[in-house]
């Protein structure tokens, strides 16, 4: 097959009275140079979860998987070595519906009020230095647990309903790590180390997205903060807090935001949003004000990592590389037909200590890219949904990181790029 590519100059249009930005885009093509993919190691399922909700953290030089779980009509997180079939520990969350299932029908693991205790997302950080995974449940509290044995570091009433996923990171800019945590009523709680609490506040409206810990950066003299999205105002309200909970700002951005991320641009940090509307909108973190918006297609599209820079974006069928200074679409990579792409990750698949944009689409399909754009793998596993965006792990000790694929039973696919 010859190899297609096709390049052209990154234009951005202005939107008339809308203001809006219409990307043209540099199109890279697949090409013949691809590598297929080899899958190397599958694990058992993970029932209860839809493998959205899956993390990965490196525990004593080893990689370790963590799935919510559902046995014996209990919410578990379960630790796997990554690999293997070794499951190291399998703990039941805390609280009392832990013990005999209970939950809200509201959860993200859909569970009702005859099935386990429904739960967020897992989040694998670092607090005093040691590895953890945090989660909220859906009656409301914040359970962070050792990473090495699963033993519980503390829980947290944070006193409203949750299962949305915790953040972890340096808010204060002191060199400690704290975990925040929302509840869907507007509440918000930034806890310690120790599970203390450090920050309060309560804000109009419901919260069903993740917080964003925005970390300062003296040198640059960038303020830290939490972002927290409410659906307050037309049709979201943003809200940045400080290291006390009190409010810095708010502002009601253009799209409606189904997914979002913090990054550093040339010019500051910065919020980006993905809309509903395939429109990608970022917001200055300094004060809230608007700082571009350009629309990439007419479907909803999913923001992921970012590298000093530039953002990664998934749609339908689509990848994008966003520079985060002015909007300009970079590349755009097509993938899978109208498929939707999950939110795109950065990894380091070829060894070489440099990260690279990977992205996993709803039938499972891993696509590593270069920097550039360039495909260099693609390929998965076959008749799977997938849910979420690919997570990484050096499987066959080579030093590069295989792609984890979980599947919508739990399941974890590891593919060799």
């Amino acid at each position: 097959m010859d190899r297609r590519v096709l390049f052209a100059t990154l234009i951005l249009l202005a939107g008339g009275a809308t203001g809006v930005g219409v990307a043209l885009f540099a199109f890279v093509g697949v090409d013949d140079a691809t590598t297929e993919t080899t899958i190397v190691w599958e694990s058992g399922p993970a029932p209860g979860d839809d493998g959205s909700g899956a993390a990965v953290a490196t525990v004593d030089g080893e990689p370790l998987l963590f799935r919510p779980a559902a046995e014996d009509g209990s919410r578990v997180v379960r630790a796997t070595a990554v690999g293997t079939d070794e499951t190291p520990w399998s703990v039941p969350v805390s609280g009392p519906d832990a013990e005999r299932g209970g939950g809200d029908a509201g959860d993200t693991n859909g569970s009702d009020g005859d099935g386990p205790v429904g739960v967020s997302g897992l989040t694998a950080g670092t607090l005093a230095g040691d590895p953890v995974v945090a989660l909220t449940t859906a009656p409301g509290e914040l359970v962070v647990l050792d990473a090495a044995d699963g033993t519980e570091r503390f829980a947290v009433d944070l006193g409203g309903p949750s299962g949305v996923r915790p953040a972890i990171g340096d808010l204060t800019g002191d060199g400690s790590r704290e975990v925040a945590a929302v509840t869907t009523d507007g509440g918000v709680r930034v806890v310690d180390a120790a599970g203390d609490s450090v920050a309060e506040a309560s804000l109009a409206g419901e919260i069903s997205r993740r917080p964003l810990i925005v970390e300062p950066d003296a040198e640059a003299n960038e303020r830290g903060g939490l972002a927290v999205l409410t659906t307050a105002g037309a049709p979201a309200t943003v809200h940045m807090l400080d290291a006390s909970g009190g409010t810095r700002w708010t502002t009601e951005p253009t799209v409606n935001p189904l997914s979002w991320n913090a990054a550093d641009s040339r010019d500051g940090p910065v919020l980006a949003l993905g809309g509903a509307n395939g429109n990608i909108e970022t917001l200055e973190t300094s004060d809230g004000s608007d700082r571009y918006e350009v629309g990439l297609q007419d479907l909803p599209v999913a923001i992921g990592d970012a590298d000093p820079g530039r953002v990664y974006v998934g749609g339908s069928g689509s990848v994008w590389a966003v520079d985060l200074l002015d909007g300009e679409v970079v590349w755009k990579q097509q993938y899978g037909a109208s498929t939707r792409i999950n939110e795109p990750r950065m990894g380091d698949v070829d060894g070489d200590g440099e990260l690279a944009p990977v992205v996993v689409n709803r039938d499972g399909e891993a696509l590593a890219m270069t920097q550039q754009g360039e495909v260099t793998a693609r390929g998965g596993p076959a008749e799977v949904v997938a849910y979420g965006g690919p997570l990484f792990a050096d499987v066959t000790g080579d030093g590069g990181d295989e792609v984890i694929v979980v599947a919508d039973d739990g399941t974890a696919i590891a593919v060799d790029t």
